[in-house]
């Protein structure tokens, strides 16, 4: 009859586990290769979606920019790290899978860059201009939530006149 008691109870330990688990597991924000699309709201001619993977450009302030992605956390900590420069109409677009205030320092970079951080909206909410590869250890964080960020040549916010409130644009061609 004891040996059957802690049966049962072991059982239902084993359950509570797996169930404390199961829980969890929905709780977790999921990963960016699951996100399969991002509105683009500032075509005006119609409203469409845009695979995550499908984009290749980014237009704001005017100009149009060629982008590389950083989807995973892995290529969001290396960013542009390590790259011994990036050109006028290139960019970097860090895409994140919840909207939040994300952090950005220059470890390891060999350029200064402008930063700017894109709501969900896709409007810009925070601009570092000019950061430099000797700010860091500093981190930069915008006031408001983000779920973009974009990292460009240093100068080309002021150049383009770019300012808080402008609308981007995501694009595949």
């Amino acid at each position: 009859m004891k040996n059957k008691n802690i049966f049962y109870i072991l059982i239902i330990v084993i359950f509570l586990v797996i169930m404390f688990f199961l829980i969890e597991k929905k709780n977790v924000v999921a990963p960016i290769s699951e996100i399969k699309t991002v509105e683009n709201t500032f075509n005006s001619k119609n409203l469409f979606n845009l695979s995550i993977n499908d984009i290749k450009y980014v237009k704001i302030a005017g100009k149009m920019l060629k982008v590389n992605l950083a989807l995973t956390g892995e290529a969001q900590e290396q960013g542009l790290s390590g790259r011994k420069s990036l050109k006028e109409n290139e960019g970097m677009l860090f895409v994140f899978n919840q909207t939040g205030k994300y952090s950005f320092w220059m470890k390891d970079m060999n350029f200064s860059l402008d930063i700017i951080w894109i709501s969900e909206d896709f409007h810009v909410v925070y601009i570092k201009n000019n950061a430099s590869p000797e700010s860091y250890p500093e981190s930069f964080t915008p006031k408001q939530d983000a779920k973009y960020v974009l990292e460009v040549m240093s100068s080309f916010s002021q150049k383009n006149n770019l300012k808080v409130g402008d609308k981007v644009e995501f694009l595949s061609s």
